[in-house]
């Protein structure tokens, strides 16, 4: 039997500073839960923990890390944040440096260099490295298409392997549009567009539309899905709508887990074997989508709007769960605020990954604050110029 639709109100609406911490710490959580996991199937997970995950967790493979294959050599597990919430950081540095909406450009001039020449900590690494020599295939083609080929940025993502590499670290777009979900859309989808194209491209402007979404008060799950699906184009609109119309019937994501798979299996190129992708996956489609935003989505209905409901559902069910995750905990926690995100989970994947968490979340918010200025100034100026031009007063 499902649970009625709890809305969120009664919480205290929180601070923009609150819902942005819980918007990248949230994120981060969900990354560091489900990274240990990530690849595996909801049953091999099930074997290898004697149940389903219910927090932090050891790497799968728990003496062999280091040469197991094809994990090797990322120590994922004991609270290690993976890539998603490395270049989630990277972009916030961004927003740091040029105080404004993002383009393609601002990947090229300021988000490629963050990658190549600055060392940073890398948890599953153990070490301070260039952020490059982390990051996966998908992410070091914007560093060789953009600084290596010159491409302009507006096209560089084009050609690259179809996946959710843009959309899992666009939560900060998300932010700095907060309560405006159209406006996170388009500035995603220019910021993506040096990195992904296709349904990629387009999951990164949906994902940022619904972490914008859920900065609204009042916001609540089914609102925030219906915003994302009022902008989503093509397979990635078809996805959400078929995994979310199962979603609405489950409030435990162990009975969704197998349903959920089944509803955006049909739009996902890489096919059941996650390790083994079918020859058409991640190629361009207008028909097709990535599975980790649906999924994502999915488990926000499930969850009911509840953090560890929701991000647990995303880490259980598998697949690319590190990324499910980071998305999950990033929308819930922009709903429910920085109180949500359990501090037993928050506080051990910090001191675990070595990593202050809060602290891009106080930064973002308060360059969320001057791009909203900006964003009046220019309305108003645009008013008064209009004006002129048609004599309305």
């Amino acid at each position: 039997m499902t649970s009625p639709i709890i809305p969120l109100p009664d919480l205290a609406l929180p601070s923009l500073e609150s819902r942005t911490t819980g918007a990248l710490v949230g994120a981060a959580v969900g990354d560091a839960l489900g990274g240990p996991v990530e690849g595996w199937t909801p049953e091999a997970i099930v074997e290898r923990h004697g149940g389903r995950v219910r927090g932090i967790v050891e790497p799968f493979h728990r003496d062999a890390w280091r040469t197991a294959r094809p994990i090797a050599p990322y120590h994922k597990g004991d609270g290690h944040v993976t890539d998603d919430t490395l270049m989630t950081h990277a972009l916030v540095r961004v927003y740091e440096k040029v105080r404004d909406h993002l383009d393609a450009y601002a990947v090229a001039d300021h988000l490629v260099p963050d990658l190549i020449t600055t060392p940073r900590w890398v948890p599953e690494l153990d070490a301070e490295v260039l952020p490059l020599q982390r990051i996966f295939l998908a992410e070091k083609w914007i560093v060789a298409r953009i600084h290596y080929g010159h491409v302009d940025p507006r096209e560089a993502g084009v050609g690259n392997i179809v996946n959710c590499g843009a959309a899992m670290y666009m939560a900060p777009v998300g932010v700095v549009n907060a309560g405006n979900p159209a406006g996170a859309y388009a500035e995603a989808l220019d910021v993506a567009g040096a990195h992904q194209s296709s349904y990629g491209r387009e999951a990164a402007g949906v994902f940022a539309a619904a972490v914008a979404a859920a900065f609204k008060p009042g916001a609540t799950p089914e609102s925030v899905v219906a915003e994302a699906l009022a902008l989503a184009k093509d397979g990635t609109r078809a996805a959400i709508e078929a995994v979310c119309e199962v979603a609405a019937g489950h409030d435990d994501f162990e009975a969704a887990l197998a349903p959920l798979r089944a509803a955006v299996a049909p739009f996902d190129t890489v096919g059941t074997d996650y390790r083994k992708p079918s020859l058409g996956a991640r190629r361009p489609s207008r028909l097709h989508a990535i599975e980790e935003l649906p999924i994502a989505l999915g488990m926000l209905l499930v969850g009911r709007g509840d953090y560890r409901h929701t991000v647990l559902g995303a880490v259980n069910y598998g697949r690319d769960c590190d990324s499910i995750a980071t998305m999950a905990g990033a929308v819930v926690g922009a709903l429910r605020g920085a109180e949500a995100v359990p501090e037993e989970w928050s506080g051990e994947v910090s001191r675990a990954s070595r990593l202050d968490l809060r602290a891009p979340a106080e930064a973002l918010a308060a360059v969320a604050r001057e791009v909203f200025a900006r964003d009046v100034e220019r309305r108003r100026a645009h008013e008064e110029l209009f004006g002129a031009i048609t004599g309305v007063a």
